[in-house]
């Protein structure tokens, strides 16, 4: 089996720094076992699809991590408050659920992709 990587591009490695180190650390945690996880449905991974292309979302406690798969593991584009998000919900006056929400506004895309930069992953040995 090949390693797994997490790949924290710019934005989400900043977010991430921001953090108090109990939090990184939670988090950074929590990624143990993605792998595997990855494949299960429920309430701790959602599916966003917006022309074609795919995100997924990790639940960890009141943070949303939001990510793509990548050869080597995955991507992670942002971590985003999950007070935040219900703000967002709340202002927008949407009755719908969270994934539901973002998967259709723009805004919410227009943050993903303000967040991607080309990868840079070194070649493996």
């Amino acid at each position: 089996m090949s390693p797994f990587q997490i790949i924290f591009n710019p934005t989400s490695a900043a977010e991430l720094a921001k953090m108090p180190k109990e939090l990184q650390l939670f988090i950074l945690g929590e990624f143990r076992g993605l792998p595997h996880d990855l494949h299960s449905q429920g309430e701790k991974f959602g599916k966003l699809e917006r022309a074609g292309k795919s995100l997924h979302r990790f639940r960890l406690g009141d943070y949303r991590v939001y990510f793509e798969r990548h050869d080597l593991g995955v991507v992670v584009y942002r971590i985003m408050s999950r007070n935040t998000l219900r703000d967002f919900l709340y202002r927008s006056n949407l009755p719908i659920r969270e994934d539901e929400a973002l998967q259709e506004n723009p805004k919410f895309w227009g943050q993903i992709e303000a967040a991607r930069t080309p990868v840079k992953v070194p070649p493996r040995d």
